[in-house]
């Protein structure tokens, strides 16, 4: 895969249009994120370049800011599904004591590897 190809297919699905209202919003806020992160004068018209593939060329720190905010993106949504999951366990505990105590387990299964050491040899 091209780099051209590699970010116009990736920032989309990074700065999803539909979480930020519209493909403009999306631009705006790539060309935020990335223009901390290099070196040059980044300006908003390359970021639609990148998003549509019409750049002739992708430099390596847009590359790289783009990697950095799917990084950042994944563990923000990963934070965001814990805190449902954690939520939907509660009010299912709520109802039902049984679940809370299996979920209780199921949870901490996870954590430890399945019921054996966790990182740091703790049982």
């Amino acid at each position: 895969m091209s780099d051209t190809v590699f970010m116009q297919h990736n920032l989309p699905e990074v700065f999803d249009p539909r979480r930020y209202g519209s493909v403009k919003a999306a631009q705006i806020a790539a060309y935020d994120f990335m223009k901390g992160r290099v070196s040059k004068n980044l300006k908003l018209r390359r970021v639609r370049q990148l998003w549509e593939g019409r750049a002739s060329r992708v430099d390596g720190e847009e590359k790289d800011a783009l990697r950095q905010a799917k990084i950042e993106e994944a563990r923000n949504e990963y934070k965001a599904l814990r805190g449902r999951l954690a939520s939907l366990e509660a009010v299912l505990a709520s109802v039902d004591p049984d679940f809370a105590r299996s979920a209780l387990d199921a949870h901490r299964a996870s954590q430890t590897g399945l019921g054996g050491s966790d990182r740091l040899g703790n049982h």
